[in-house]
């Protein structure tokens, strides 16, 4: 499967080129919708329920989070940037993920969308305090868009390391001795989810909260049937945001498959890295650089065993920027770093995984034989 243009003036790589130029084809999909019903500025946080809250304020304090606030039944994780928090952890029965709040980029719109989608602004226990109206994605996700009465102020920073770069040299008669200690979560970057109403799902998102899309990836051979999965990021006009804030892709499954929190850089990954593997954390993909959104990543996960990233120096996109357009792949996934792994990929047979994907084959989705075959393929090359 090519991932490549030809190119007489450098060597081919299979990484080259991934946002086309030429972007889509005619009759494709346009990535953004023509009269959004608001534009959400960002995402807020994203809402979780554990049963032991204890074991989940130690995990969130190794991976670098900031308690925000912290009562019997619900735990607020933050970053060292002002603004809302990342994480509400809430206790409940059963370890799972609830959905993601969206801040609104001001007041006003909270009002225009309960309007428009017969939803009531409600108040919501947030530290500083704030409104919401709550909404259904057409996975059945529940969807909250938020606006905060006041935002938590800034915690002191992870310093980044001062480099030196061939013949321009910042650093002398000083070592470098970067603090083995929890990488310093700086803010909630983005969330992935899987979905079985690709289209419909993303749709949504475009035409309800105004985000657009950064890039899409398609399978081989079926670009006809359209995109499996796509980067989406919030519309701030001229103001350059994050390759991506959502990304949603195709699957059998229905919800949360990752989140990526921005920390300093390299060394804070590296060195955070290691702080979690002594602690016996279990890594499951990293250190590398991605392709779409360019992120210096590392994947781990905690012990209820959800997927959480680690992440430095990001894309940012203005709204002036359409969609690249790019075949589905592993190998497609990064640039550089050790090879992509099943724990990744989410690719190790159970009998969980086999059920997921039987009702989603006798459901009414958009995943057929076909699309699975594809999205299996994709996920071997």
């Amino acid at each position: 499967m090519s991932h490549t243009r030809v190119n007489k003036a450098a060597p081919q790589t299979p990484h080259q080129d991934l946002h086309s130029e030429e972007g889509a084809l005619r009759g494709e999909h346009p990535g953004r919708s023509r009269h959004p019903l608001i534009k959400v500025a960002d995402l807020a946080w994203l809402e979780f329920e554990k049963h032991d809250l204890d074991q989940a304020e130690v995990f969130a304090r190794d991976f670098g989070f900031a308690i925000a606030a912290r009562t019997e039944d619900e735990l607020w994780l933050r970053g060292t940037f002002a603004g809302s928090p990342c994480m509400v952890i809430r206790r409940g029965r059963a370890s799972r993920f609830i959905g993601p709040a969206f801040r609104a980029a001001e007041r006003a719109d909270l009002d225009r969308l309960a309007r428009a989608t017969g939803s009531t602004v409600r108040d919501i226990g947030v530290p500083g305090g704030g409104q919401s109206v709550a909404l259904l994605d057409p996975s059945g996700l529940p969807v909250r868009v938020v606006h905060c009465a006041e935002q938590l102020p800034a915690l002191p920073e992870q310093e980044p390391l001062i480099l030196n770069f061939g013949t321009d040299h910042r650093r002398t008669n000083a070592t470098q001795r970067p603090p083995r200690e929890p990488s310093r979560i700086q803010r909630l970057g983005h969330v992935v989810l899987e979905t079985r109403v690709f289209a419909r799902t993303l749709d949504w998102y475009l035409d309800t909260l105004g985000m657009i899309v950064s890039d899409f990836l398609f399978l081989d051979g079926q670009r006809g049937r359209g995109p499996t999965m796509a980067f989406v990021r919030c519309d701030q006009g001229s103001v350059a945001v994050d390759h991506h804030t959502l990304a949603l892709h195709l699957g059998p499954g229905t919800g949360y498959v990752h989140s990526a929190y921005q920390v300093t850089d390299l060394d804070a990954i590296g060195a955070g890295g290691e702080y979690l593997t002594e602690r016996g954390y279990q890594r499951s993909w990293g250190i590398g650089r991605h392709i779409q959104g360019s992120q210096l990543f590392d994947y781990w996960r905690d012990p209820d065993h959800f997927m959480l990233e680690h992440f430095a120096d990001g894309d940012l996109f203005s709204c002036d920027l359409e969609p690249g357009w790019a075949p589905m792949s592993a190998s497609g996934l990064a640039q550089w770093g050790p090879p992509v792994t099943r724990d990744f990929l989410g690719a190790s047979p159970s009998p969980a995984k086999l059920r997921e994907v039987m009702t989603a084959l006798r459901g009414d989705n958009e995943l057929d034989p076909a699309r699975l075959l594809g999205l299996m393929k994709a996920m071997s090359s």
